[in-house]
């Protein structure tokens, strides 16, 4: 059954651009139709820089309609609504003051496409978040950016590129590149192909950051944390840790190190470190869990960060060795300082117990 693509490609004009979101569909309008869509034959529909979110709309709605399956390359920038903060895909003539008036809401996006058959549709996405929206999604993670539990999504989400910079869609670049080869990789496979290719070139312009990867869930046969758990409770805590690093892994690799998924994996792992009596593992877990979370925006005083920190600090208290008390307790100053919980006089706490610890001359 012939496919059908959709190729959408927004930014605002002028001052507010955060990435150059149409730069890439030269190299997407290059590859076959066919390619693009992993059928023999497909049509494709381009969008670049629209004006209206209606006229979007409707074109999502015709495409949304097709019976064959479906594939849609979204490049362009996210930005929230100041009433409701809900991720909007900004268009041309799209300002922070004007949002719900002029940019795409992204459940618009859910809503059309939510009546398609199952494993019909493939959303891939480039986004660049500005600064409201990257902090929201800090605090929510990407599932705000699901399409519908039938729809398989895989991209990225960029944080703000530097002031007075305007971003390249390097990510939807890498998957052009790759399809212009000619064969169309499964979509998981064509995902880690352009991650791969995108932390290369990152490598080699030493601008490797933060950024949310968007994949589809995997559906998983047992409970990982009832292993986890029988571990624990035959006293294995080596295996224990040994299983919940792989989920660990596998969560970072299909949903970003600093997924909400693979920042839950580290915090079991914290516990776990804690139970089997590795205060300074847990400490360290902890910290790595905070620091990653504030690096995504997420506020000082939210519950999670807070909790962290706070969690850190408790165990670093409980570290009998002094060199890894004052290795870890110069982390966790620092993050006093950003983080000073509930409990007052707490980055105080911090710098006396560094005095204590310093070799006596």
């Amino acid at each position: 059954m012939p496919g059908t693509v959709l190729l959408l490609a927004a930014s605002p004009v002028g001052r507010g651009r955060l990435v150059d979101a149409a730069s890439v569909l030269p190299a997407l309008a290059a590859v076959e139709p066919a390619v693009l869509s992993g059928t023999a034959t497909a049509s494709v529909v381009e969008l670049a820089d629209p004006l209206e979110p209606q006229a979007v709309l409707t074109r999502l709605r015709a495409a949304a309609a097709s019976p064959g399956p479906l594939t849609l390359y979204v490049t362009g920038q996210l930005q929230s609504d100041r009433r409701q903060r809900l991720p909007h895909l900004a268009l041309a003539r799209t300002a922070p003051a004007t949002v719900r008036y002029t940019a795409l809401p992204w459940h618009w996006l859910r809503e059309e496409l939510r009546l398609r058959a199952d494993g019909a549709t493939t959303l891939v996405a480039d986004l660049h978040a500005d600064a409201e929206s990257w902090r929201l999604l800090g605090e929510r993670g990407p599932g705000g950016l699901d399409a519908g539990r039938n729809v398989a999504v895989y991209g990225r989400v960029a944080p703000p590129p530097r002031r007075r910079t305007v971003a390249v869609p390097a990510y939807m670049k890498a998957v052009a590149t790759i399809l212009r080869s000619g064969r169309r990789p499964a979509p998981e496979d064509l995902h880690q192909q352009a991650l791969a290719r995108l932390a290369g070139e990152q490598a080699g312009r030493a601008e490797a950051g933060p950024q949310l990867v968007l994949a589809p869930r995997r559906a998983e046969a047992a409970d990982p944390h009832a292993a986890v758990a029988a571990c624990v409770r035959a006293g294995r805590h080596g295996d224990a840790d040994a299983l919940a690093a792989r989920w660990e892994r596998a969560a970072a690799q299909a949903h970003g190190s600093a997924s909400e998924d693979a920042l839950h994996w580290t915090e079991v792992r914290a516990d776990l470190a804690m139970l089997a009596g590795d205060a300074a593992g847990s400490c360290r877990a902890w910290l790595t869990v905070a620091a990653t979370r504030l690096s995504l925006g997420q506020s000082g005083d939210s519950r999670a960060v807070e909790a962290a920190v706070d969690r850190a600090h408790h165990q670093w208290g409980r570290i009998a060795d002094p060199g890894r008390a004052r290795e870890l307790g110069l982390l966790l100053a620092e993050l006093r300082g950003r983080v000073p919980g509930s409990r007052a006089g707490a980055l105080d706490h911090v710098r006396q117990g560094l005095r204590q610890l310093q070799p006596q001359e």
